[in-house]
């Protein structure tokens, strides 16, 4: 028996879904196995995955796929999931959010096949280039920082700015006070701009 649900319409359901579970132990048992925790895990979390999903791609019927990728990766990774690194909720939207960037990427990737015989036709404009590697390089620059932060902190960040979601959105994620979440975003980014070097 396949233990993902049959692949959403749309948005996925909440009728019927659990008020509260303890996710870090839905995880633990998915982990083990069991395939009603990963039910209760799916029912409780179904409609936060498939909205970052559909947030990041743009694309209802993509989100769907990207949810139900998501979910299969939970179900076989769930054993890796360390409490001591951060809530079983933020564990989970990090998969989602690597999933939905992936395929975005991989559209991105087919347009500039499509595309590949023309530019190579055109000159290369040199300020063009050196802006784009100029990019590439802050990118690395901040993925290097960003392994700076303490998990926490990383953790806030990568919801507030990664997942795109608001303050008081990642405070119920991470079952914190909104005071808090605020407190872990802003030293996030002060402990990330001081390691970037970047002036106040």
């Amino acid at each position: 028996m396949d233990p993902l649900r049959p692949e959403p319409t749309g948005a996925p359901s909440t009728k019927g879904a659990p008020v509260a579970h303890d996710l870090s132990e839905l995880l633990n048992l998915s982990a083990r196995g069991d395939q009603a925790a990963f039910s209760l895990l799916y029912d409780a979390m179904a409609t936060r995955v498939y909205g970052l999903a559909v947030r990041v791609v743009r694309d209802p019927a993509q989100a769907e796929e990207v949810t139900q990728e998501a979910f299969l990766e939970i179900w076989r990774k769930a054993s890796r999931y360390d409490v001591e690194r951060g809530s079983a909720t933020a564990w989970m939207l990090t998969i989602v959010h690597r999933k939905a960037v992936d395929r975005v990427r991989s559209a991105e990737a087919a347009t500039r096949r499509d595309t590949t015989y023309h530019s190579q036709n055109q000159a290369v404009d040199h300020d063009s280039t050196a802006d784009a590697a100029h990019a590439s390089l802050e990118a690395r620059r901040v993925r290097t920082a960003l392994h700076s932060l303490t998990a926490v902190q990383r953790e806030a960040l990568e919801l507030a700015y990664f997942g795109g979601y608001t303050h008081t959105e990642v405070a119920t994620m991470l079952d914190l006070p909104v005071g808090t979440a605020k407190t872990r975003i802003r030293d996030g980014l002060i402990r990330l701009r001081d390691t970037m070097g970047v002036g106040a």
